[in-house]
């Protein structure tokens, strides 16, 4: 680590400005996708300044200027999916353990969620006690399109959302606005992006609640916020082919297309997320939620939809996916419940952690 320069060629650039730890997120040929080294990279600078009186906050920023974070890397977990899985089994299992440090961090920690931020960027950012977005923030769990189910601790704060937004959201693979994501609970400040380095250089020597709430500005109304009543009304069953019937029956334009968008997602994920979600409701922490989540990721990486999604999604690029079934009607109970078993020896037991039984990474 160097003092007011980065450390070179890696995906990770560690900087120290003053009492400010700053991680820039730098693959941005990738739209800075999350690999296993970066994941491990983060959570070393994050123990080395735990203890480090100098460093008073950390932030958290994507290279590029497109976006935070694009998620993890996914064609990487494909071909790994193919060859046993044993490899993204890990790299789950660093990358849920980073999501729930960050949460219980002991320092502010800063997300510039600015741009693009899917999935695995969504668990770097907004478990940070200072999340921050823009009139340029497009955020988003798109999983279920291609066979997968939210992870990284996004299924604990979809299922927190107002009303049924976060299921909504999950179900859909929608990305929302910079407004959206704050009136669901998924960030806390809207900041001009054209403001975004002169912030940066303050949290080098301000309180960051100080310096985030000076650039702080009123968000723009949420359209999600605004879709709320019929949002409720159709997600708030416990099935996911009632929802679809439920959207279908509004005869809300809005509405169709959440219908049509679902069904056009894989069976199989959009059955277990909503699942997922009831369950996470009832469950009291993020760690008992990423303990589930590794139950789920394992269990849909040998799903044929997973390699399938990927596949017609980021490999091929033809967008026309076979799923397996092709129908929510079609989807097994007894897959649903085996989906969620527990893992005995092999559980991430971060649950546990909260009782002080399991040290985190």
């Amino acid at each position: 680590m160097q003092e007011d320069g980065y450390m070179e060629n890696t995906d990770v650039l560690v900087q120290r400005r003053g009492h400010l730890g700053h991680l820039v997120l730098n693959r941005p040929q990738a739209m800075n996708a999350l690999n296993h080294a970066m994941v491990l990279a983060v959570a070393a600078a994050l123990d080395a300044w735990e203890t480090d009186d100098a460093v008073a906050t950390v932030l958290i920023s994507g290279a590029g200027g497109r976006g935070l974070c694009a998620g993890g890397d996914i064609v990487s977990i494909y071909h790994d999916a193919r060859t046993g899985g044993n490899q993204s089994e890990q790299f789950w299992r660093d990358e849920y353990h980073l999501n729930a440090r960050l949460k219980r961090y002991p320092k502010p920690v800063v997300a510039f969620m600015d741009g693009v931020v899917l999935g695995g960027g969504v668990g770097i950012s907004a478990h940070a006690s200072h999340r921050v977005v823009t009139e340029r923030s497009r955020i988003g769990m798109p999983e279920t399109g291609i066979g997968f189910v939210p992870d990284v601790g996004g299924t604990y704060l979809l299922s927190r959302a107002p009303g049924e937004l976060g299921t909504h959201a999950a179900l859909t693979g929608t990305m929302v606005s910079g407004a959206d994501a704050i009136a669901m609970g998924l960030a806390d400040h809207f900041v001009d992006s054209s403001l975004l380095d002169t912030l940066a250089g303050e949290l080098t020597e301000r309180n960051a609640s100080s310096a985030v709430a000076r650039h702080g500005q009123e968000p723009p109304e949420s359209s999600l916020l605004a879709a709320r009543p019929w949002i409720d009304e159709a997600y708030s069953a416990d099935d996911a082919g009632t929802i679809v019937k439920r959207l279908a029956d509004l005869g809300h334009p809005e509405a169709d297309k959440a219908a049509a968008t679902i069904l056009a997602k894989s069976p199989t994920a959009v059955t277990v997320t909503l699942e997922a979600l009831r369950r996470a409701r009832g469950l009291g922490s993020l760690e008992e939620v990423l303990d589930q989540e590794l139950r789920v990721s394992l269990r849909a990486l040998r799903w044929p939809d997973f390699a399938e999604g990927i596949r017609a999604q980021l490999v091929d690029k033809d967008r026309n996916p076979a799923w397996q079934p092709a129908a929510l009607a079609d989807v097994p109970a007894d897959l649903v419940a085996r989906t969620f078993e527990g893992l005995g020896p092999d559980e991430l037991g971060l649950g546990n952690s909260r009782n002080g039984s399991v040290e985190l990474k």
